[in-house]
């Protein structure tokens, strides 16, 4: 797929993919979008010091690197487990302004998340460790206990093969009890069919250009 590098309204970087006219990231603000759903709503909300975490396309890797300085930051442990099935090319990695924008004293560790070999667990950090896979996570078995799920695929309209209830039973068999699951898409059939696997879904207030954002737990 080809893709274009384009800056959005707070400084940071996306990349527009024309054949699927999608962006990986908002327009109004990757950066703030990332931090919002998946560090407030997601990570912070877990309670746990030592966290096992499944993201559902790894993408840019900008997540991946908000987490990591939030371990950092805050003394957590965290293993981090991300499915692509299109890793990005190396030319596309090293042009992304995460490092200097986010983290400039350690921009090379975001450049670390990206030569971290793929298919199996690499230390990061002493506290981060990454296991990036690459293949299909409608095919692919799913590590277990999982605290928190990323999940940033593309879009339903996009990829309606990565929102369906077999896979949304597929994470709620792998999550550990009172996992967290968080995503950018607030559709009521995607709510819906979270729901069906059991998890409790709530809409929560979105980052700016974004009304609504889902979160939801797994009962004990």
């Amino acid at each position: 797929m080809k893709k274009e590098l384009q800056t959005t309204a707070d400084g940071s970087h996306t990349l527009f993919v024309p054949s699927l006219d999608e962006h990986y990231h908002s327009v109004n603000g990757a950066l703030q979008e990332s931090q919002h759903i998946f560090i407030q709503a997601g990570l912070r909300q877990t309670g746990k010091q030592h966290i096992r975490l499944l993201e559902i396309g790894f993408g840019t890797g900008l997540n991946a690197f908000l987490t990591l300085k939030e371990a950092e930051t805050n003394a957590l442990h965290i293993h981090y487990y991300t499915i692509e099935l299109y890793p990005l090319e190396k030319s596309l990695t090293v042009t992304l302004n995460y490092g200097e924008m986010i983290w400039q004293e350690w921009k090379e560790l975001f450049d670390a998340l990206h030569k971290a070999a793929w298919n199996r667990p690499v230390n990061i950090t002493p506290s981060f460790t990454l296991h990036k896979t690459e293949g299909d996570c409608n095919r692919l078995e799913f590590p277990s206990n999982i605290d928190l799920i990323y999940f940033d695929a593309f879009s339903p309209d996009k990829q309606p093969e990565m929102w369906s209830r077999e896979l949304f039973d597929r994470l709620y068999t792998v999550a550990s009890p009172a996992a967290v699951i968080v995503t950018y898409c607030a559709k009521g059939e995607v709510r819906r069919r979270m729901q069906a696997a059991g998890f409790t879904m709530q809409r929560l207030p979105g980052p700016p250009g974004k009304r609504h954002i889902l979160f939801g737990r797994k009962q004990h």
